[in-house]
């Protein structure tokens, strides 16, 4: 039997594909939407140089090959650039979020984790001190009109830096801080440059899902598969088990619960080998809420070639992040 798109994507998406043949996959179906989900790059990889092309159109390798090529050059301008503008920054404590700052601490190869922005979480204190010197390195204001919730964004016409101030909301102050205090120090990038600790990166990301409406490419899953398993392919900084403790209690105090259940859940549906992870770190809700997260979220997420937008989409952004 041919192989069906979500195998296709399991396999070309792992860290360590099982050989096999992908004869007869539906290529056509799944390179363009593994090119728009930003798993291309991976896929390439593992394609060329970890199945021996596994059987696949010399198209579909070419194509993938070339996204490939084209991430690392294009993460490397991105990375270097930034390091170079805030490694004589001092006086701030700046957090890097997101692909930024999972490429190279849990993806086995920088290039496999195309970073298209760059996003920062800073006290809001903070935000007209760092917009003022971005701008002397040609970073400019503009519209956000990703509706990422980010407090401003900054462009150099190559690089969209995003800025996120009170992520947490105004009455939770005391725990918007206690992401800085347990942020630990990214030292290549100089002085002022964090990442958040494994607990509260893998928290922010489910609530970046949930704010999006889950409207997010699969890559962020790949990530937070990483987050939730402890990267174990890697060394760095997430390379760690959960404090499984820890993570309940934050959810908890910032209202977070239900996008904890629904991210690591569509990730349990996606990549079963997480299934164990998922379970011990899954928050235990009502028998209802679980059904209606379910229902409404986990399984047309899963759904692999989808780009529909979840109905009540603006309600579910409510329900998810405790608004």
């Amino acid at each position: 039997m041919a192989p069906s798109l979500f195998d296709t994507f399991r396999t070309l998406a792992s860290f360590d594909p099982p050989r096999r043949s992908l004869k007869g996959a539906p290529w056509e179906e799944y390179t363009d939407w593994a090119i728009a989900q930003g798993l291309a790059p991976l896929a390439a990889y593992n394609l060329e140089y970890r199945l021996g092309g596994a059987d696949s159109p010399e198209w579909v390798r070419d194509r993938l090959l070339s996204i490939y090529q084209g991430s690392v050059n294009d993460n490397v301008m991105k990375l270097v650039n930034f390091k170079q503008i805030v490694d004589e920054l001092e006086g701030r404590k700046l957090l890097v979020m997101g692909g930024a700052a999972f490429a190279e601490a849990m993806y086995p190869h920088v290039g496999f984790r195309p970073v298209l922005d760059i996003h920062v979480l800073l006290k809001r204190v903070d935000v007209d001190g760092f917009s003022g010197y971005l701008s002397q390195h040609h970073f400019k204001p503009e519209k956000d009109e990703t509706h990422s919730g980010a407090t401003r964004l900054l462009s150099d016409g190559r690089t969209a830096i995003y800025l996120f101030a009170d992520v947490l909301g105004p009455n939770r102050r005391e725990e918007f801080q206690g992401i800085f205090d347990r942020a630990r120090p990214w030292k290549v990038y100089g002085p002022s440059i964090y990442r958040p600790d494994l607990e509260d990166a893998l928290l922010l990301l489910c609530l970046e899902h949930a704010r999006q409406g889950y409207q997010v490419p699969w890559l962020s899953f790949v990530d937070l598969r990483e987050l939730a398993t402890g990267a174990t392919s890697m060394g760095g900084l997430y390379s760690r088990p959960l404090d499984l403790a820890a993570l309940q209690e934050r959810a908890r105090a910032w209202r977070l619960e239900r996008a904890l259940y629904t991210s690591l859940s569509i990730v349990a549906r996606l990549f079963p080998e997480t299934a164990g992870a998922v379970e011990a770190a899954r928050p235990q809700l009502r028998r209802a809420t679980q059904q209606l997260l379910n229902r409404l979220v986990v399984e047309p997420v899963s759904v692999p070639g989808s780009l529909g937008v979840l109905r009540g989409a603006d309600r579910l952004r409510r329900l998810l992040t405790g608004q």
